[in-house]
């Protein structure tokens, strides 16, 4: 594996540190008055979630690991699994729901979704960044609303409650940028 200086960190890279995977969250370059410069990197421990915050100097080395990258398809859950099928080799794999966090109400049968691989390991999975969903809840249309910035809220068919434009109503498919859980746009 490559080994690259604590200036070179970048937030997203993925490092082995103390033994353990870990993905940089967010990177502060500092520069004291007095001593050399580092790097106080935030990182999030990529099996447990465990948060470390770590300085590095410029002269440090860190080990920078690479994941493999496969698109799955998502089939179905079954006790908190999430059960997803390779399409080249047909094989099947079952990861936590909790992986995806947040973005779980968003995935959808038959949905391909990038998984990253360390040897074997699945560690992360992605969503696609923006899915379409139903409105099944939300107020009517006001004639004369017409601010720019008026949002109301909506719920969609997966339960997840964002924020609308006042033209948009219910039963209405729209698009939902899943990085910012906000409305994109009308499907």
């Amino acid at each position: 594996m490559p080994k690259i200086n604590g200036n070179e960190i970048r937030p997203g890279n993925i490092l082995e540190h103390d033994g353990h995977l870990w993905s940089a969250v967010k990177v502060d370059h500092v520069k004291p008055g007095k001593g050399g410069a580092f790097a106080q990197v935030e990182m999030r421990n990529l099996r447990n979630g465990s948060k470390l915050n770590e300085r590095f100097r410029s002269a440090d080395k860190v080990e920078r690991v690479r994941l493999d990258q496969k698109d799955q398809q998502f089939l179905y859950e079954t006790d908190g699994k999430l059960v997803f099928m390779d399409l080249e080799s047909y094989e099947q794999i079952e990861i936590d729901s909790e992986l995806l966090g947040e973005r779980r109400a968003f995935l959808q049968d038959g949905m391909m979704v990038k998984i990253e691989y360390y040897d074997d390991e699945a560690l992360n999975a992605t969503v696609p960044q923006k899915v379409t969903c139903k409105i099944v809840e939300t107020e009517p249309v006001v004639k004369g609303q017409t601010a720019a910035n008026s949002f109301k809220p909506a719920v969609l068919d997966n339960g997840v409650r964002v924020m609308v434009p006042p033209f948009v109503g219910q039963d209405e498919d729209i698009v939902v940028n899943t990085e910012t859980m906000e409305y994109a746009e009308r499907a």
